[in-house]
Formats: C-alpha cells, sequence, structure tokens
C-alpha cells in the first residue's frame, strides 16, 4: 500500500510516498481503506521536528474511510462491517483506565494522536480499535468527512466543555479561516452566542460573515482588545477561543472581560507568553488550556451535522501526489478551511 513518511524532519521536500505492507488488524481492530484525509498545523510540526517523534513515521490525523475487515473481537463487539463507510477519530487511549471510564479519553495517560506519537492515517489502509470509529455523516462527502474530526473536536471541546458558552456571551474567536476558527465560530452560532473573529484579508472576512460570525476584526489593520471593546459597549468577551499563542496573547487579555474565560488549545505564533497575575485575579479571570477532545464530543458534533447546524469548511482538495503542494499551502496560510488529500 502506499502512506506519506517521512524519514527526516524538514522542509515539505522530505515528504515521500513509500509502499509498506498492507496492515492485517488485530483481534479488536478494524481494517478501513481510506478514502481522503484532511490537514491540520500538527502535520506541518510533526514534519518540521516535534520533540519524540520515532522516524519514519506515517504523517495525518484525520481520515474517512470504508471499513475492510474486522478483527475477531471487534467483530463481537461493535456493528461495524465490511463495506461501512466510517470517519476515523484522531484520538487514541488505553480505553480501561479512570479517565477513560469516565468518557475522558484526552486524560487518559497512555492518550496519544495518529500522525504524532505513533503512525498516521495517511496511507491507503489503516488498522485501528475499532472503537475509535464512527459512522460517516451521509450529509457529508468523503472531503468533508475526513475534514472535521481533530479540529472540530477540539474547537467544542473548548466552546462547550471547557468554556460553558451560553447564548447570552460574547465569544472572540481568532483565525476564522483555520480549521479551528471555522468549526468554533459555527458551534458558538448553534448555541446562541454572539460571535467576533478575526481575519488578514476582504475575502476571508467575506467567508467568516457566511458562516455566522456577527463582526470580523481585521487584525492587520485594527487593535483587536479595543475592537472588542467597542463592540462590546466597552464590556470586553466572555469567552476568548485561542490558539495562535504568543503573537496574540496580549491582545487576548485585553479584549477579556472581567470575570471571563481565555480558553487556549495552540501556539502556532510561539508558546511563550508574559501574564501579570495581579490583573489576572483582580479581574477573576480564568485562563484554562484544553486539548483536542472526546468521543462523547465526536458523536455530538456529529449530531450536530445531521440537524443542519454545522459543516466542515474545505478550503481545497489535492491529489496523493500533491502533497508537498497541499503542505506548502497550509504553511503559508492561504487557505480558508480545511486542506483535503484524497487517496
Amino acid at each position: 500500500m502506499k502512506a506519506v513518511r517521512i524519514h527526516e524532519h524538514g522542509s515539505a521536500d522530505v515528504l515521500k510516498i513509500d509502499t509498506l505492507p498492507k496492515p492485517q488488524p488485530a483481534e479488536d481492530e478494524a481494517l478501513v481503506r481510506i478514502k481522503s484525509t484532511a490537514l491540520n498545523h500538527l502535520d506541518l510540526w510533526v514534519r518540521e521536528g516535534l520533540p519524540g517523534i520515532t522516524l519514519p513515521v506515517i504523517m495525518g490525523s484525520d481520515a474517512a474511510g470504508v471499513v475492510e475487515e474486522m478483527g475477531a473481537q471487534a467483530a463481537q463487539q461493535f456493528p461495524w462491517k465490511p463495506g461501512d463507510e466510517v470517519v476515523l477519530a484522531p484520538i487514541r487511549s488505553c480505553g480501561h483506565c479512570y479517565m477513560c471510564a469516565s468518557g475522558k479519553e484526552n486524560l487518559c495517560a497512555e492518550f496519544r494522536i495518529p500522525g504524532e506519537g505513533m503512525d498516521g492515517v495517511q496511507a491507503e489502509y489503516v488498522a485501528l480499535p475499532a472503537r475509535f470509529l464512527l459512522p460517516k455523516p451521509v450529509e457529508l462527502s468523503w472531503a468533508e468527512a475526513a475534514a472535521f474530526p481533530l479540529a472540530a473536536m477540539t474547537a467544542y471541546h473548548m466552546m462547550v466543555q471547557k468554556a460553558g458558552v451560553s447564548h447570552r456571551n460574547w465569544v472572540l474567536v481568532y483565525g476564522a479561516s483555520s480549521g479551528v476558527g471555522s468549526a468554533a465560530i459555527q458551534f458558538a452560532k448553534a448555541i446562541g452566542a454572539r460571535v467576533i473573529t478575526t481575519a488578514g484579508s476582504d475575502e476571508k472576512a467575506e467567508l467568516a460573515k457566511k458562516l455566522g460570525a456577527d463582526f470580523v476584526i481585521r487584525y492587520k489593520e485594527e487593535k483587536i482588545g479595543k475592537r472588542v471593546r467597542e463592540i462590546t459597549n466597552g464590556r470586553g468577551a466572555d469567552v476568548v477561543i485561542e490558539h495562535t499563542g504568543a503573537q496574540t496573547w496580549p491582545e487576548s487579555l485585553r479584549a477579556l472581560r472581567k470575570g471571563g474565560k481565555l480558553v487556549t488549545c495552540g501556539a502556532t505564533t510561539g508558546p511563550v507568553v508574559k501574564i501579570d497575575i495581579r490583573a489576572l485575579f483582580i479581574k477573576h479571570q480564568q485562563l484554562i488550556g484544553s486539548t483536542m477532545g472526546t468521543m462523547q464530543d465526536l458523536y455530538d458534533i456529529v449530531s450536530l451535522i445531521d440537524r443542519g447546524l454545522f459543516k466542515p469548511v474545505i478550503d481545497k482538495e489535492f491529489s496523493l501526489n500533491e502533497i508537498r503542494e497541499a503542505h506548502r499551502r497550509l504553511a503559508e496560510g492561504r487557505q480558508f478551511g480545511k486542506i483535503v488529500v484524497h487517496f
């Protein structure tokens, strides 16, 4: 089978399409023939050199495909059968610890993300524990089905589980054009919140409004914190969905109201920030970290898809042989939504 791998860290040029043996499913596993995969910023970080990555490694965390074969134990425990169209959850956990039993897989001591701490899903066939499969929503194309899991579950977990966003809230979502940002806007609107987002161009601003954003801040031209205060009549945002890191951190804090919550899941512009803890406790603000999400989050998202309240945003689709071009487009920040690679 063909698989996208790296044998060394570096630019998009290190991406290779290798020929590997077709995997055989273990007793508790399903073998899935992959139709489509999607890129995330995690792919760029892994390719460029995250610590602890064992090389070579198959790239990718998000995929959708067709069940090819079931292990004997998996066939008895799960309803999947050959021919079923499925989405692969971008998480792995032990399945038996307290956190897993409590439905908090992302807090499991053995939690991993495919394509980071283990081989990923950018391959013609993937064998994985059958409990990490979801039914492909019939409303979605293969591209859309592959595009939503990692970014959407991250945004949903931040928005619902960590921030507890309500219809009374003003929510600032960074990066409308990103996978997390485009999903977070839709989730906030589904809840009934008022959404402020950021965009770097007129074109991206218009697309953000089509997703439901009430206000779009052109971050290259306006101070985000000041503009949020103007929009909210001096109050500030109840919730800030932050995933960019050092570059936007000061403005995120300026935008946050007294008693507000800042939830962060990423550091694309740098991981080291400064904070005046006096302002934090005087203003009763909360800083909350969040990574990925749970299987229940994914099931909730599928319900929103079925109800027409969420739809993955696709930027551009590439063939397998165009994997390097796909990486370059993501690295250059030209996209609005998800970049998909078809197998």
